[in-house]
């Protein structure tokens, strides 16, 4: 266990707004199939009284912001050892919680796992994020594939472990999301299928195959397209800070439903009465815009960005004005997928 003091969060966070921790405690790990180095380094974190104050758990920042500093301790984790096996039918992938989790697709495309895993490339993030948030993209969640999750329950201080079905997985959500500051997830064991079958559920992954021809595509095919699509609309977080989709999509009660509907025919609109949160954001007049330093992704309403220099502040201030414009044209609320700190 390694113990930064005073320690800066910009550099951890994906948004790269400027924020210091009064510590940061990182975890070095082992790996999934000699897991006693973290296990040792959990049982001293767990004995130091440093939960004793303020915490929070950091994965790869991807889905974070901080608008001010963290007077308390940041937990990092930093074991990204993955090991992979077959039985009975199914393929299974165990990934330390630090890994990120496009290598994890990437490992999966590789090894002909089923499932439509593909379908989750170029997420950026972790695998523990990944979980914690339930990350997804084009009619594919993370929790479709989990078997089983490792982690510690830093408020009870004990070590946990979650089937697929404990984990209260939702859109967007989880049991870990619904309480983040009470577990500390060190490792995943994914499922897959033992056979490869495209999943084309997402109308306009479907429509991009059709446009290039593809008719019966690969899964390296898909991951390829996928992973196009995706940065077509989406900033590099290399280039620009960003944390992907700042907003979820909304549901939306019956009576608002129809009224939008028949309001708006070209608005787009799924099953369960949700609707599109990047087309009510381009709608209400924001695709493109900024305020201060943050600005919305010309290319994609739905994701706020740092345009330089940008602090958490200055990016609430425009979610905030974006949910009022929202919510006074068309009496919808957006809710942040965002943590915000």
């Amino acid at each position: 266990m390694i113990i930064h003091e005073n320690h800066a969060l910009q550099g951890l966070t994906t948004f790269g707004t400027p924020a210091t921790a009064r510590r940061v405690v990182e975890l070095r790990g082992g790996s999934p199939d000699a897991p006693s180095r973290l296990d040792s380094e959990v049982d001293e974190l767990l004995a130091s009284g440093l939960l004793g104050e303020p915490y929070l758990v950091l994965g790869g920042g991807s889905n974070m912001l901080f608008t001010k500093d963290f007077d308390g301790t940041v937990i990092y984790l930093a074991e990204d050892a993955v090991s992979v096996g077959s039985g009975q039918g199914c393929h299974y992938l165990t990934a330390g919680a630090r890994l990120e989790m496009d290598r994890a697709v990437g490992l999966c495309v590789d090894r002909g796992y089923g499932g439509g895993v593909e379908n989750l490339s170029a997420i950026p993030g972790t695998v523990g994020g990944a979980v914690v948030q339930n990350a997804g993209a084009y009619g594919v969640e993370t929790g479709d594939f989990v078997d089983r999750v490792w982690a510690v329950d830093l408020r009870e201080r004990r070590r946990v472990e979650f089937g697929r079905d404990d984990c209260r997985f939702a859109y967007r959500s989880s049991l870990f999301k619904d309480d983040p500051a009470r577990y500390l997830i060190l490792r995943v064991r994914f499922r897959f299928g033992a056979d490869f079958a495209p999943n084309l559920k997402y109308k306009a992954l479907a429509d991009e195959l059709q446009r290039r021809g593809i008719g019966h595509p690969t899964q390296q095919q898909m991951r390829q397209v996928v992973a196009e699509l995706r940065w077509a609309k989406l900033p590099r977080p290399e280039e620009h800070g960003s944390a992907g989709s700042f907003f979820k999509n909304p549901v939306v009660d019956d009576d608002l439903y129809a009224r939008l509907v028949k309001a708006h025919p070209d608005m787009p609109a799924y099953p369960g009465n949700k609707l599109s949160a990047g087309w009510l954001i381009d709608r209400a007049g924001w695709k493109g815009r900024t305020l201060g330093r943050a600005g919305v992704w010309p290319r994609q309403a739905l994701v706020l960005y740092n345009t330089g220099g940008a602090t958490g502040e200055e990016v609430l201030a425009l979610a905030h004005a974006i949910q009022q414009d929202v919510r006074q044209q068309f009496g919808v609320d957006l809710q942040p997928e965002t943590i915000i700190i």
